[in-house]
């Protein structure tokens, strides 16, 4: 799989040539050449480690006056001709010879890049007769071209320009002698899909209108014909290829009439269309042309007037992803399964109400194919994008890709470090301590890469401490503990050796090596501590060329195509160590031949028979004798997606389900002492999601009608591409693509992000289900100090509340009735086991937020009252927790109980100084009374209400001060919230602490005004100024801006109440000379005793200053008085 990475690398016109280019009208990549073609010119460059141009070929302006210009291109798959049609409609055939001379890099050896010499050989006038005669791109096999005419007929050409007649695509429908076949035919292919439900109505004069597209697959013996209405049809050819011109029939048409381009997988038979409404829709070619799924921008709110039609559709090499470019604006990429793995355009969010906008380059950063894609190629190893824009010859974009490593094909996986890996580096997604997820980026030796560029298989050991990597040749080694590499010691040992594919056996390396001179194909078996022949332990020569290997344990599958399956016992004698001589045999222990017309083998994974009574692998002893010698079974996927169980005894295959991606088998397969997916069987992923599966707790655990599949709560984010599991976490860990951008770069930077998705409320509710409290238990304990233990239980709880209420609505049948007819119900047992842990109290009210009020009494008869519940809270000075059930014992209790309770919680916040939380109980105390006993269907509102205890004071617009609404009020319960808010205001304010008073005033609305003039004599008075200056000095500290402001909202009160001796303390704290003048401007008594008591005081010295500027502003307006009397 590629196309998880993504990195842009823009290649500018000057580095293609220093002239101005034309409109690219061709790009194909082959054997790690690209060639380029415009109308006047043709380029061959190497596509390889280095991108240099090793040819070209320009047309004269003559010839491109007398012969048109270049408008269609084809390479031959040989790549030594290429077929050029011009505007005029001369054919021209190109070849191209090789130099035997090597290209020299730098100062280094020479490389394995030659010149390249194109020549024009052939020129002909193509037999167009048309007046306005046009053509479809060309297709080709190694010995014809053919090339869809505006006639609606196809042109057979010879790569030596030999032009036969044309012929009619669909000559099968308008056969009258097979016309009804024809039709029987559709219609047989129509019960598929709904998009095939009718036949085209204008199917039999297709013949009539252009062909635009043409798209050839030689495996499956297809071609797609595309017309200029947007209808496909989907052609048979001969085994002889397309010179048999009479045996190329229409078999199927698509019901479509908007379709734009097409491109065929022919590994997964899938024919992807991309229409003019900027969709792209997936047909099955195995199953009659049926719509698989379509995808699109729509959910990321982009429509097609954003983004217009699909312009163009490009598989990777292994079929399992796809580059789709459109009209209007940018690309993305997609995996087969429909998730998002790459995509130019600016991301907006899910679900936008209005299509994104883009600004101008002035007020953001550039946008890579803003103005459209017209040509999309993958290289041959699937790590480069190239893209060209719409109407733009100044550039080539390349985007760089990495591929995951898959566990299908010739290599493992492994659970503990899912890897990435680009071409010539390797990213590793591991875990940090603190359970954060992580990428770190491991660059290979350039030793090593430089010559065997670039990377084919990389594995990790079981334990993940050692990495296994291969390039075009050779092997190399990394130690992750001390971070070295270990090379083969001789060069030629390594050049000899062509890896295709690489597993781990404990420390044994196996290698399958293909030998080029005798087309075979081996197995290598060398120790981790010495690459090198003379350490090989066992050199196995293979059948035929294998497409699928996995070992478990002591045995290793390896399986042929059609569908032979090999399973080999290895036995190692002697210690496997530098000093020993170490011998290892391999014994066929099984072979089988399956005759089948499914689809071919993309996967095979052995599944070990383990016996372990149905308790976690923690809780037993380490030992072999849990498990059977040999596997009797193996997971299987196709490559058309479905998943199904083999049995390796009787080769009987048994299907579990389709449309899957990629799958991970758990059991048995870690080595970690907390494992928390010991109890899943495998884990599979396609466009449904992701799905979990167990055993069966019968005495056939593989028994199919009894598997538990849970897919609602594991649905992937459609960005997120899952990588692999960490069993020790119990976390699925995807990628997905980022933006960034730096100060150096014209277009931003796409980088992958590993999320996490934890599997852990699976788990346990599977085991809840099935009574396994005790492992629930277990299991739950382990996972106690994970950094989203929290969130699972919370999770969880709501999943099994909320099927609880769904069985209910839907049986119609009362929650009590039920829970005496099945004893302990499941929400018991969770309720139960979550109550062993602290986060009980805050996932049961979390849950009942989430849930509506009418359902809380089956909660709470499960979960405990909740009065209970709030006492437990309050005894352990969890208030916010607590001020969460106040609206729960509200509904469940009556609003009398809960203002008891809300009065206690009250009085503790004040205590606490938690002034938010009590401002939102004093609103609640209020207005409960009131709208409590007009209408009880305020209640109905709780879930909203809630959101006052726990995101503090985000209701605070809805009061305007507490005085307006409570102080008038007669009820009892107004006048307990004013005495407990009284007497808290009294006890900072005799206490001097002020900024307690601030923030408690702010708060809760407390009417401080009010307040001051009644206990100006009481509580608030000052005994002297001196005193008063200095302890309200000392309990502000003024150093910090916090407390200035503090003061400033004091000052502000106190002016408003005319509190002189509070106003000179705290405007002198504040050094406000304008309010001291202006108070000692009309009492000279007052500005004497302020002065003398600064000037005798020995600990007011930073105040002098302040002292001598008011006193000589003070005498300046004296003075002026004086002139002025």
């Amino acid at each position: 799989m590629s196309g998880v990475w993504n990195k842009e690398i823009p290649l500018t016109a000057q580095a293609y040539e220093q002239c101005t280019m034309k409109e690219i009208i061709y790009l194909k990549i082959i054997n790690r050449l690209l060639l380029l073609v415009t109308p006047n010119h043709l380029q061959l460059w190497n596509c390889s480690q280095h991108k240099l141009r090793i040819g070209k070929y320009v047309r004269d302006a003559d010839s491109v006056q007398r012969e048109g210009g270049n408008v269609q291109a084809i390479w031959s798959p040989d790549t030594k001709t290429i077929a050029v049609v011009t505007s005029s409609a001369f054919f021209q055939i190109y070849k191209i010879n090789f130099s035997g001379k090597r290209l020299l890099i730098g100062s280094k050896q020479p490389s394995s890049l030659f010149l390249a010499n194109i020549s024009l050989v052939i020129t002909e006038k193509a037999p167009f007769l048309e007046k306005n005669w046009s053509t479809s791109n060309f297709v080709c096999d190694n010995k014809s071209i053919v090339v869809g005419l505006s006639n609606g007929h196809i042109q057979l050409v010879t790569w030596n320009a030999e032009f036969s007649s044309s012929f009619e695509v669909c000559s099968y429908a308008c056969n009258p002698n097979r016309l009804e076949a024809t039709v029987h035919s559709l219609a047989n292919i129509s019960h598929g899909s709904s998009r095939n439900a009718s036949i085209p109505s204008a199917i039999l004069n297709s013949a009539k209108k252009s062909i635009m597209q043409l798209e050839l697959s030689l495996p499956l013996r297809l071609l797609v014909v595309l017309n200029s209405h947007g209808q496909v049809a989907i052609c048979s050819i001969s085994k002889k290829g397309l010179k048999q011109t009479d045996s190329i029939k229409a078999e199927w048409w698509l019901n479509t009439e908007d379709v734009m381009c097409a491109s065929i997988a022919s590994e997964q038979q899938i024919l992807a269309c991309g229409c003019s409404r900027g969709v792209v829709e997936l047909y099955d070619l195995a199953d009659s042309a049926s719509l698989l799924r379509t995808v699109s921008l729509y959910d990321w709110g982009y429509s097609m007037e954003d983004t217009g039609p699909v312009t163009c559709i490009n598989w990777t090499p292994d079929n399992y992803v796809f580059a789709v470019g459109w009209k209007f604006r940018g690309l993305a990429v997609w995996s087969v399964s429909g998730c998002r793995l790459m995509c130019t355009i600016r991301q907006t969010g899910v679900n936008s109400i209005q299509s994104p906008v883009v600004k101008s380059n002035k007020e953001v950063r550039s946008e890579p194919l803003i103005g459209g894609t017209s040509l999309l190629q993958w290289d041959e190893y699937g790590y480069k994008l190239y893209a060209v824009e719409e109407n733009s010859s100044d550039r080539i974009l390349a985007f760089s890709f990495g591929k995951y490593c898959l566990n299908r094909g010739l290599s493992g996986t492994t659970y503990i470090r899912q890897i990435l890996y680009g071409e010539d580096r390797i990213i590793i997604v591991q875990s940090d301590d603190k359970d954060e997820l992580r990428t770190v980026h491991l660059n290979l030796p350039v030793s090593y890469i430089s010559q065997n560029w670039p990377v084919q298989h990389v594995v990790a050991s079981k334990d993940g401490m050692y990495l296994a990597i291969a390039g075009l040749h050779g092997l190399i080694l990394y130690d992750m503990r001390y971070k070295r590499w270990r090379y083969f010691g001789d060069v030629t040992q390594e050049q000899n050796i062509e890896c295709k594919g690489l597993l781990w056996m404990g420390k044994i390396i196996v290698l399958c090596n293909f030998i080029d001179s005798s087309n075979t194909y081996e197995l290598l078996f060398f120790p981790r501590y010495h690459l090198d022949l003379s350490s090989l332990l066992c050199r196995k020569l293979l059948l035929g060329k294998p497409i699928i290997m996995d070992i478990f344990q002591d045995y290793i599958l390896v399986t042929y195509r059609p569908f032979d399956i090999h399973i080999f016992h290895v036995k190692l004698s002697g210690e496997l160590s530098p000093t020993s001589t170490p011998n290892l045999q391999l014994s066929t222990v099984r072979e089988l031949s399956i005759m089948t017309t499914k689809s071919h083998p993309a996967s095979m994974r052995f599944i070990p028979d383990l016996k372990v009574g149905g308790k976690l692998k923690n809780s037993l002893p380490s030992s072999p004798e849990f498990l059977v010698q040999q596997p009797s079974r193996c997971l299987l996927l196709r490559t058309n997606g479905e998943l199904s169980l083999l049995d390796l005894d009787d080769g009987h295959e048994q299907v579990l389900t389709s449309s899957v991606e990629l799958f991970w088998v758990t059991c048995g397969h870690s080595e970690e002492k907390e494992n928390l997916i010991e109890e899943v069987s495998w884990l599979d992923y396609g466009h449904r999601g992701m799905q979990v599966w167990y055993p069966s707790p019968g005495a056939d655990p593989f028994k199919q009608e009894d598997f538990f599949q849970l897919d609602p709560e594991l649905e992937f984010d459609r960005e997120v591409y899952p990588l692999g599991l960490l069993p020790n976490a119990g976390i699925i860990v995807g990628v997905s693509q980022r933006m960034s951008f730096t100060a150096f770069t014209e277009f931003p930077c796409y980088e992958p992000r590993p999320q996490a998705q934890t599997i852990l409320h699976c788990l346990l509710r599977h085991l809840l289900q099935r009574d396994k409290n005790e492992e629930a238990m277990r299991l739950a304990c382990l996972s106690a100090e994970k950094r989203h233990f929290s969130h699972c239980l919370e999770w969880l709880l709501f999943t099994v509340f909320d099927a609880e209420i769904s069985r209910q609505s839907a049986n119609k049948i009362q929650f009590s009735a039920s829970t005496k007819s099945a004893g302990c119900s499941l929400l018991e047992k969770t309720c139960n086991l979550i109550k062993k842990f602290p986060e009980y109290l805050d996932v049961v009210v979390s849950v009942a937020r989430k849930t509506d009020g009418r359902h809380w009494a089956d909660l709470f008869s499960a979960a405990g009252r909740s009065t209970e519940l709030f006492e437990e809270c309050f005894q352990r000075r969890w208030y916010r927790t607590a001020a969460c059930y106040i609206l729960v014992i509200a509904k469940l209790e009556g609003p009398a109980v809960s203002q008891y309770c809300a009065l206690r919680l009250l009085q503790a916040t004040l205590d606490e100084s938690l002034y938010e939380l009590a401002g939102e109980l004093v609103r609640f105390l209020l207005r409960s009374g009131r709208e409590y006993e007009s209408s009880i269907s305020e209640s109905e509102k709780s879930p909203r209400l809630l959101g006052y205890f726990t995101f503090g004071s985000s209701s605070r617009k809805q009061s305007s001060g507490w005085k307006s609404t409570s102080f008038k009020e007669t009820s009892s319960n107004a006048a307990s919230v004013r005495n407990i808010l009284e007497n808290h205001a009294s006890f900072l304010m005799s206490g001097k602490e002020l900024s307690k008073l601030v923030a408690f005033v702010k708060g809760t609305q407390f009417d401080l005004v009010d307040y001051l003039q009644r206990e100006r004599l009481g509580c608030a008075r000052l005994d002297n100024f001196a005193s008063g200056l200095e302890l309200i000095g000392q309990k502000l500290q003024m150093g910090t801006l916090q407390s200035r402001l503090d003061a400033e909202f004091l000052l502000a009160h106190m002016c408003s109440v005319k509190f002189k001796e509070w106003i000179v303390i705290l405007a002198t704290l504040l050094r406000r000379m304008e309010v001291l003048f202006d108070l000692f401007h009309h009492d000279p008594r007052l500005w004497k005793a302020f002065s003398t008591t600064l000037q005798s005081h020995p600990g007011f010295e930073e105040y002098l200053d302040l002292l001598d500027m008011l006193e000589e502003k003070l005498d300046s307006v004296t003075e002026v008085d004086a002139n002025q009397l």
